[in-house]
């Protein structure tokens, strides 16, 4: 078959073109990302020594700051070089495994959440049942899953955006290789492309949307029903991190992919981005260590424990 794909490499213009941004702008990206790795590594490392976090809430954590870990590595390196040595360029190849890679973490993210949000509900509304039916087996089969689905999206998507032939511009205006700022330099007739995509992305989105909102629907309800101030607050308490998170990543999805292309604004898809890709990985171990007894003991327990090894070596 005849590949009618002309376009070799292409270039990302990036967030802007000010000379007088380049080093501000790699300076603050370059803090963001060791924050996020600092951070989301670090919890996973927390999570791993502490026999106390060995529990379904904190399994999910950790497979979300794994999660957040990719997530901000598949796109900031390549915003920093872009800043630092004005290195824009991205291969044909390159550029379809910076997107695949990010879909998979997107999408395994979004189940992620969802997941957290059925163990919430188990938790509250079912505090007897918990230990049956949040059981090992359980959390695996729902971690699993969700990586395949983030697998097969990412598959689809990729292969349905670079199936079509870019032949009039190789210039994308973005920052990194998001489907829609590809999908415009087509050639090709795009509109059953954007519909798969349309589709697709609806599907995962709601359906991992749907099982949050019906989590915290029967939360809320047992929440009522609560007439004990103090248990109140407790059950109130376990969930608000999550919901900020959810709030956060959701809301820039939905503005992002759950509208038609021509009320799409590269300017604003740029700024929701930074949102989703560096910051969102960067704020959730923050979110969850600063609302967290249970994390915070451990932290501490591991630097009295770093503390007690090296004053005893030296």
């Amino acid at each position: 078959m005849e590949n009618n794909t002309e376009v070799k490499e292409f270039i990302l213009l990036g967030l802007t073109n000010a000379p007088e941004l380049q080093i501000p702008l790699f300076i603050m990206f370059t803090l963001i990302y060791l924050i996020t790795l600092v951070g989301n590594l670090g919890m996973i490392v927390l999570i791993l020594l502490d026999s106390r976090l060995h529990t379904p809430m904190y399994f999910f954590l950790s497979n979300l700051s794994l999660v957040d870990f990719g997530y901000s590595s598949t796109v900031t390196p390549k915003v920093m070089a872009g800043f630092l040595i004005g290195d824009k360029v991205i291969s044909y190849n390159a550029c379809a495994t910076q997107m695949f890679f990010f879909i998979v973490f997107a999408t395994v993210e979004s189940y992620l959440l969802a997941s957290m949000a059925y163990d919430r509900y188990a938790a509250v509304c079912k505090p007897l049942y918990y230990t049956t039916t949040m059981t090992t087996s359980v959390c695996a089969h729902m971690a699993i899953g969700s990586y395949v689905f983030g697998f097969l999206n990412a598959s689809i998507n990729t292969g349905d955006t670079f199936c079509l032939s870019f032949c009039v511009s190789n210039v994308i205006h973005h920052f990194f290789c998001d489907v829609p700022a590809v999908m415009t330099l087509t050639c090709s007739d795009k509109h059953i492309n954007e519909l798969i995509l349309l589709l697709i992305s609806s599907f995962n989105v709601f359906l991992a949307l749907f099982v949050i909102l019906i989590s915290y629907l029967f939360i809320f309800i047992t929440i009522l029903k609560i007439h004990s101030r103090g248990g109140y607050k407790k059950a109130l308490s376990t969930c608000v991190s999550h919901l900020v998170t959810v709030s956060i990543f959701y809301g820039t999805v939905i503005i992002m992919y759950l509208q038609p292309s021509s009320s799409h604004s590269m300017d604003t898809d740029k700024v929701a981005s930074v949102f989703y890709t560096m910051l969102i990985p960067m704020l959730n171990p923050v979110i969850y260590s600063l609302r967290n007894k249970d994390v915070k003991s451990a932290f501490k327990k591991v630097v009295k424990r770093a503390n007690f090894f090296l004053g005893f070596t030296f």
